[in-house]
């Protein structure tokens, strides 16, 4: 094996073990979703922006991808046990998240001198936002009304749900930003 090849394949051994702590961390956070989504949303998005800063878009998008898989499994809301067609859109709207940390938030953190730039924490709250849109368009406007029937004691509960998939994603993928800010110098030093 020449060390071209060794490099390249410890390179993608590496990306696979910081995925795999990143998707450990996730899953041991959605045993405490039903206590509050503030505990592992902002977590799950913080492993999101991580991958996709320290491995790249495409391991964030498998990140993406799998967590709300695991999160149906671990902790099941009764919302998606009555629509399982938002499973794809939350893993749509994580993917979202992962695209504008890739093409915006990730260069105003690599390119800035200082680690906290104004540039970096707009980009932040821009990509906070085009998840918290895009899942508040795709599940709160369209599927929870559509597929949830008149007569589902669900019905009652529209609000909270359509709050959940909307500013709730919003506000998690904020805080998940601010945990980024905490732990990236540190874990961008392991990861090197």
């Amino acid at each position: 094996m020449n060390s071209e090849s060794e490099k390249v394949s410890m390179n993608i051994t590496k990306k696979i073990a910081i995925n795999a702590i990143l998707l450990a961390i996730c899953i041991a956070s959605q045993f405490f979703k039903n206590l509050s989504v503030y505990i592992t949303g902002p977590i799950i998005n913080l492993c999101i922006v991580l991958s996709v800063m320290m491995t790249g878009i495409g391991w964030g998008i498998i990140l993406s991808v799998i967590t709300p898989v695991t999160a149906f499994f671990i902790a099941q809301s009764p919302v998606t046990q009555a629509v399982p067609l938002i499973v794809p859109f939350i893993m749509a709207g994580n993917a979202v998240l992962a695209v504008m940390v890739h093409f915006f938030f990730k260069p105003a953190v690599i390119k800035e001198e200082i680690f906290i730039s104004f540039r970096s924490a707009i980009f932040a709250i821009l990509s906070a936002l085009a998840k918290g849109v895009f899942m508040g368009f795709t599940i709160s406007l369209w599927l929870i009304p559509t597929f949830i029937p008149e007569a589902s004691p669900l019905r009652g509960k529209m609000s909270v749900f359509q709050m959940t998939f909307s500013v709730t994603q919003f506000t998690t993928a904020l805080i998940g930003f601010v945990y980024f800010y905490i732990v990236w110098k540190a874990v961008s030093k392991v990861a090197k």
